[in-house]
């Protein structure tokens, strides 16, 4: 029985062990110390830092953060969470480098999702690393989209769950369905979590239909009720990042709107995102042939043209000196597709797709026709304001779609399909119970199909357009030598041809391959050896296009994130307050987030009331700063200008206090700022948002506040004023901030603190009071006469009761995994 235990063990040791060394080879820069940090890995590493100080000096958790956009939760920036089992795993995965242990799980997922299908578990590793070497994977690491990255990497795992629970063994599937639902979605990428149910749903369609056909309802309901009851405790071991992520986006730009009309701001009015921010990257409708052809739209917007390029060769003729060292180094506008710019196509791999054609003529239809659906689905979704039918119907009556942006992401869904039926393609191709002639005919259709198309490319590539951008025209103006305009396009015709020839040869040497086995002049094993080969020669070198060694530098997180003079200048003010610093793009970097509390920052879901007062007040106010440097001749000269600014009071209650404009200089101290906290005079009721936006302009906000009359009745209607009032803050900490007034008439505090009712709570003396929302989006606070302690409380629901749901679900996750292994041991034994 050992002998039995161990041949069946084998290839899957092989397998593990492969995965391993495939992925240390492929980034072998991390054996010598290296790492890759892409730059929304460089951006999380700012906006994460504060709280990562915090986390790892104090007992509790930061869960709020005041580093970015006057303040926010951590729940989007990285907020631990060890109520729940997963962090073990992911504790052991983050023993290797993040790089390694991600290629891995593409590997290994596959490999998974394989093996609930019963493929040959040799072949399942061969496929495997089609899957994983998809060009699109790699491109997503290389810019530090690595919780995306960890999504794809699930979604193989948790459908081969899933589809285990409805055609192989309940329990089983059950709990492994458990598992892979829990760790997708910890991976805390809900667009592509919400593609994989996408895929999950249009399966449970398919089986719904053969259960009808079949008579199998009663089945088909039980594997229904399990896979909706392990999402259910997935969700549940997963409660505190989603009840906080569903609450906060509830007030984000993926929110209702706050009132704002239409007139006054635009991006206010549509709940959810709008069409246009949604469709901004929409696939080509001719650029999907980068699934078979990566170079089909010139590759990434920039690349690096071959030394014997047209435009080398123009280069030379010139005259230029070390045309070659040039081209080497000056990546060149090769993208002509209609993005607005990309950092490589979505490449399947040429054999994939050879497969996945090879699948439709060999596949059973169970299998078949969910895939297709999902395939031909995900491509007409990625096509965006290409397709705009489609995708309207999806944002306006689909739960859900308005929350995601960057449609042509759908694409993961056709590249996962792909692989997936080519492999089953192969599993079929392989078998016995599939005549001879329907395999050989079913070759000769694929590789004519596929194969044709590549073919007549490479000899016609005009038929694919005229090579030419709609930003070509600007070239010149960015510093390109007028001859571009001739030959990039020629350059563009060659770079196609020469994919579309690539292409061609990879699909021709496997159809040679696999003829040969039907022929029955190739046993099994070669085939599966040369198909690895074939595969990895395929797509491995399209990937290192992306993501190659270059990519990986010694270990210099501090020269990243050194510190100017500007910003040891600032650091040396222990007090709070925030920096506007100019030197960045103010709300596209999180880079000042990493010293500083910031005006600015970097997000792809900022809070909606902060987007609005961007929108309205702050770029305004910024850009009045900005141009007044034009007329200082230095530093001490500002101070005049801050003071006589008429758009400067946003700012001002933001707690601005010091502005860099020069990394090398000393920054600017801003005179003016209100401080953390201070009393007004006078309270304005609006009886409309516009009205509140409006009026905000307006205001001196050190004196008076405006407040939307939803809390007319906390406001006082009249302020007696008191010249020795005093109120001041006494401590700040992520989660609780604490301040002492002491006045003698009643007063109201406004305080430059983000209101954000979904978790904050006041306490004065220790009693919890409300608070109201005043100038938009800070808070504000009655206070009696007298001496008076303040504290505000960060102490979300969503923390604490879903930490108590994340506990019990975790339980019963152990629970249903331990009783399905001792199940599935004792059916073994009963069998040996």
């Amino acid at each position: 029985m050992s002998k039995k235990i161990s041949s069946k063990a084998l290839p899957h040791i092989v397998a593990v062990i492969s995965f391993f060394i495939i992925s240390f080879v492929y980034f072998s820069p991390v054996l010598d110390g290296k790492e890759l940090v892409g730059h929304d890995t460089e951006s999380w590493m700012g906006m994460y830092q504060s709280s990562k100080v915090y986390n790892e000096t104090h007992d509790d958790v930061a869960l709020w953060t005041n580093s970015m956009f006057g303040g926010m939760p951590t729940c989007q920036i990285g907020a631990p969470v060890k109520t729940n089992v997963l962090w073990i795993i992911n504790s052991v995965l983050s023993i290797f480098p993040r790089v390694i242990y991600t290629l891995f799980l593409y590997l290994i997922g596959f490999y998974i999702l394989l093996l609930a299908f019963k493929v040959n578990p040799w072949l399942s590793l061969v496929c495997s690393i089609g899957f994983a070497f998809g060009s699109y994977n790699f491109i997503i690491l290389m810019a530090g989209h690595n919780t995306k990255a960890v999504a794809i990497a699930y979604m193989a795992p948790l459908i081969g769950s899933v589809i285990y629970t409805f055609r192989q063994k309940k329990l089983l599937g059950f709990a492994l369905s458990i598992l892979f639902f829990s760790l997708a979605i910890a991976a805390n990428h809900l667009q592509i979590f919400y593609y994989t149910l996408i895929c999950l749903g249009i399966y449970g369609v398919s089986e719904l239909i053969f259960a009808i056909k079949e008579k199998t309802i009663k089945s088909f309901s039980q594997s229904t009720g399990l896979v909706v009851g392990a999402l259910a405790i997935a969700i549940g071991v997963n409660a505190v990042l989603l009840w906080s992520t569903k609450e906060y986006s509830e007030y984000t730009m993926r929110g209702k709107s706050n009132g704002l009309s239409e007139q006054l701001d635009k991006s206010s009015h549509q709940e959810g995102l709008s069409t246009d921010y949604i469709t901004q990257w929409s696939y080509g409708i001719d650029e999907t042939m980068t699934l078979l052809i990566p170079d089909f739209k010139g590759g990434a917007s920039h690349s690096k043209l071959s030394t014997t390029s047209n435009t080398a060769a123009k280069l030379r003729e010139m005259g230029v000196a070390d045309v070659d060292n040039v081209i080497n180094n000056t990546p060149m506008p090769t993208y002509w597709g209609s993005q607005p710019f990309t950092s490589g196509p979505v490449y399947a791999g040429a054999i994939i797709c050879f497969l996945f054609v090879l699948g439709l003529f060999l596949v059973e239809g169970k299998n078949k026709w969910w895939l297709l659906v999902a395939f031909i689905l995900s491509v007409f979704l990625s096509w965006g304001k290409n397709f705009i039918p489609l995708t309207e119907f999806f944002i306006n009556h689909v739960p859900m779609y308005n929350k995601f942006r960057t449609v042509s992401m759908t694409l993961v869904i056709a590249c996962f399909v792909m692989a997936f039926m080519g492999a089953l393609a192969l599993k079929e191709l392989f078998s016995s119970s599939v005549s001879l002639d329907k395999k050989k005919k079913s070759l000769y259709l694929s590789a004519g199909i596929v194969g044709g198309i590549t073919l007549v490319f490479a000899l016609i590539p005009s038929l694919a357009g005229d090579f030419k951008s709609a930003s070509d025209s600007m070239l010149t103006q960015y510093g390109y030598p007028d001859f571009i305009l001739q030959t990039l396009p020629q350059d563009r015709v060659a770079m196609l041809r020469s994919d579309a020839f690539r292409s061609f040869i990879f699909i021709a040497l496997t159809f040679v391959v696999l003829w040969l086995y039907t022929s029955k002049n190739l046993k099994l094993h070669f085939v599966y050896a040369a198909l690895s080969i074939l595969i990895l020669a395929d797509m491995v070198p399209v990937a290192k296009r992306y993501l190659n060694n270059e990519n990986f530098k010694e270990k210099k997180i501090g020269s990243v994130f050194t510190p100017t003079a500007a910003d040891k200048a600032v650091m040396q003010d222990q007090s709070e307050f925030r920096v506007l610093d100019l030197t960045v793009d103010v709300f596209n970097s999180s880079k000042p987030a990493y010293f500083h509390n910031c005006i600015g920052g970097y997000h792809a879901a900022k809070l909606r009331r902060y987007q609005e007062l961007i929108n309205f007040h702050i770029s305004r106010e910024i850009s009045n700063i900005g141009s007044s440097f034009q007329s200082a001749q230095k530093a001490q000269s500002m101070e005049p200008i801050f003071a006589n600014l008429s758009q400067s009071q946003v700012l001002n209650m933001l707690n601005m206090k010091y502005v860099i404009y020069n990394g090398d200089a000393e920054p600017i101290k801003n005179p003016f700022a209100n401080g953390t906290v201070w009393f007004v005079d006078t309270c304005y009721i609006a009886q409309t948002a516009d009205e509140e936006m409006l009026k905000l302009g307006t205001i001196n906000t050190k004196k008076e506040l405006v407040a939307d009359k939803m809390f007319a009745n906390l406001l006082p209607t009249k302020i007696v004023s008191d010249s020795n009032a005093t109120i001041l803050l006494v401590n700040y900490s992520p989660n609780e901030v604490s301040y002492e007034s002491n006045s003698n008439t009643a007063q109201v505090a406004v305080f430059s603190e983000i209101y954000y009712e979904a978790g904050w709570d006041a306490y004065v003396d220790g009693e919890k009071v409300p608070y109201a929302r005043v100038n938009y989006l800070l808070r504000a606070l009655p206070l009696e006469a007298g001496k008076h302690k303040i504290t505000f409380k960060f102490e979300p629901q969503s923390y604490s009761y879903g930490g108590i749901i994340a506990m019990i679900s975790s339980v019963l996750m152990v629970l249903v995994l331990a009783a399905a292994i001792f199940f599935e041991i004792k059916s073994r034994k009963k069998k040996d």
